[in-house]
C-alpha cells in the first residue's frame, strides 16, 4: 500500500485526507494507549507496511528497528494489542492507537514501558 504524499504546512494540518508523514527512514512514531484507562503503554515505530497491516487487521503491527523486520504485538508473547481507535496528530507525523492490551505491553513484563520517572538530571524513580 502506498499512502498519499503529505501536503505542505497548513494544508497538511487541515486536510481530511489521511496522509501520514514518514521520516527520512520511512518510519512514523506510534504510541499505544490503553483505551480504558488512558495510560500510555508504549512507543514504537511503524513503516507504511506496518501501518497498513494495523489498519487492515485491527492488531498493532510495528517495525523493529533493531531486527529490521515487522512484528505484530503478541505473536510470540500472547500480549496482543487490539486497536480500538486510531488517531493521527495535527501534521500527521505521529500515530496514537487506543488499544485493548492483553497482558504486559512492555518487553520487561511490566504493564507499560513508562515505569521510571525522571527525578533530576541523573536520577530515576521506579513507579
Amino acid at each position: 500500500m502506498t499512502f498519499a504524499s503529505p501536503l505542505k504546512g497548513k494544508e497538511q494540518d487541515e486536510t481530511a485526507a489521511f496522509r501520514p508523514r514518514f521520516d527520512s527512514n520511512g518510519l512514523i512514531a506510534a504510541i499505544a494507549q490503553d483505551a480504558e484507562t488512558g495510560d500510555v503503554l508504549m512507543l514504537a515505530w511503524m513503516n507504511a507496511e506496518a501501518l497498513q497491516a494495523t489498519i487492515e487487521t485491527g492488531r498493532a503491527t510495528y517495525w523493529s528497528r533493531s531486527r529490521g523486520e515487522l512484528w505484530r504485538k503478541g505473536d510470540t508473547s500472547g500480549h496482543i494489542q487490539e486497536v480500538v481507535e486510531l488517531y493521527v496528530d495535527c501534521d500527521q507525523d505521529a500515530i496514537l492507537m487506543k488499544v485493548r492490551q492483553t497482558g504486559a505491553a512492555c518487553h520487561t513484563g511490566r504493564k507499560g514501558c513508562f515505569y521510571r520517572r525522571v527525578d533530576g538530571q541523573d536520577k530515576l524513580t521506579f513507579q
